[in-house]
């Protein structure tokens, strides 16, 4: 599809990648861009074309309400998440459990609000903002990494079940990236613009998945291989 006079909805938007995708849909002439966060005061833009919209994807009631107050989308964008659970043999699991509602259950919940929406527009676009750690093995992230491995295989029996509808369902993978997320992480970082671009090129030219950076493509590569392929720990 493409995103000039498209109408979009991101999850998330307040910050980090779903800030830069704000940006990044205003500058390929997207129609509306719907800005969503659980607390949208802060998300006023200079850009008429910006609606802030309340959307909690742990609350049900505001998930159904944001499907009918964005009644025009063609394009939805689930990228609100959260990590810092850590690990799922020693860490909090209420913490975990917490981090699971919503990295899975807030992209299935979005999804299964706006995919008729979708449908009565001809189809268009859901993308989901996945990691690398959707394959990766690093303990002091397992409950993140176990989110995103849950919301991988979701995304693609979405993409399934959605085909006959015309929906292009994306799934979005990426090593670290440069938010307040991982701050205080001494690594390597891709851009949070840069990723932006990346989702809107796989929109634009048809992609299923994108890999944005050298580490997911790394990790998928090695899903092939054995299992200590996989193993991110001291390195």
């Amino acid at each position: 599809m493409i995103v000039a006079g498209a109408n979009v909805l991101v999850s998330g938007a307040n910050r980090g990648l779903g800030a830069a995708l704000v940006e990044a849909l205003l500058a390929r002439g997207a129609a509306t861009v719907y800005a969503a966060a659980r607390d949208p005061r802060g998300l006023e833009h200079p850009d008429s074309r910006v609606v802030p919209l309340r959307l909690d994807v742990t609350e049900l009631a505001t998930v159904r309400a944001a499907a009918e107050r964005a009644d025009d989308v063609d394009l939805v964008i689930n990228n609100a998440g959260v990590g810092g659970a850590g690990s799922l043999l020693t860490a909090d699991p209420e913490r975990a459990r917490a981090e699971m509602e919503t990295n899975f259950w807030g992209p299935v919940a979005v999804t299964r609000a706006f995919a008729p929406v979708l449908a009565r527009r001809g189809g268009g676009a859901l993308v989901t903002v996945l990691s690398a750690l959707s394959w990766a093995a690093m303990p002091a992230a397992g409950s993140y990494s176990a989110t995103k491995a849950a919301a991988w295989s979701f995304t693609n029996t979405a993409r399934a079940e959605l085909r006959d509808q015309g929906v292009q369902v994306v799934g979005v993978h990426l090593g670290f990236m440069d938010t307040d997320m991982v701050a205080h992480l001494d690594v390597p970082k891709i851009a949070a613009p840069e990723v932006a671009q990346a989702v809107l090129d796989g929109v634009e030219s048809g992609a299923e998945e994108v890999l944005a950076d050298a580490p997911s493509r790394g990790l998928k590569e090695a899903l092939a291989g054995p299992p200590q392929g996989l193993e991110l720990a001291g390195r």
